[in-house]
């Protein structure tokens, strides 16, 4: 399953997260602004993974970077609260497959489980996901070397980002 590729993963799953919700998010956690500690959201999550499926092997990390949930039958699994920001999870997860794909780890198959709403949503990395992919890494590696972060995004989801003060002061 694994050939030990030298790629290194500069990249967390967060900051793929973040880039995928909001780019001021993304600019403000990679220079060292963490608020995550401070969103009782964030520590529910947490509790959740934590608590959620108890035979699993929990936390795989690659490169001391990216931190996999778990993993079984071959597919990569993130363990998330609710569905509401379903698409920067099905982005964090493809991006967890391309890792693994870059260290030689021949797998194509992610679940993003939500145990509290008992629901599954699967993915797949297809050659498409894989450039775009690729080139949201290299989409993020030039916002965090930008000398200021972007402008405010102005979306529903800042109300509850442990961010709000760096955007609305």
């Amino acid at each position: 399953m694994f050939t030990n590729k030298s790629v290194q993963i500069a990249i967390t799953g967060t900051e793929f997260n973040y880039y995928l919700l909001c780019t001021r998010k993304l600019w403000l956690f990679s220079h060292g602004i963490h608020m995550e500690h401070t969103s009782d959201n964030v520590l529910l999550g947490k509790l959740i993974d934590e608590h959620s499926y108890p035979r699993a092997k929990k936390e795989i990390l690659i490169d001391g970077v990216v931190k996999i949930d778990f993993m079984d039958d071959g597919a990569v699994h993130e363990v998330k609260k609710s569905n509401k920001m379903e698409n920067a999870h099905i982005g964090q997860v493809l991006y967890y497959i391309y890792c693994l794909r870059q260290k030689g780890v021949d797998i194509r198959k992610g679940i993003i489980n939500y145990p509290k709403q008992k629901r599954t949503t699967e993915v797949e990395l297809t050659p498409e996901k894989e450039i775009e992919i690729s080139e949201a890494v290299d989409k993020i590696k030039e916002i965090e070397g930008m000398g200021q972060p972007p402008g405010v995004l102005k979306a529903k989801i800042c109300r509850k980002c442990g961010y709000e003060d760096f955007c609305y002061v």
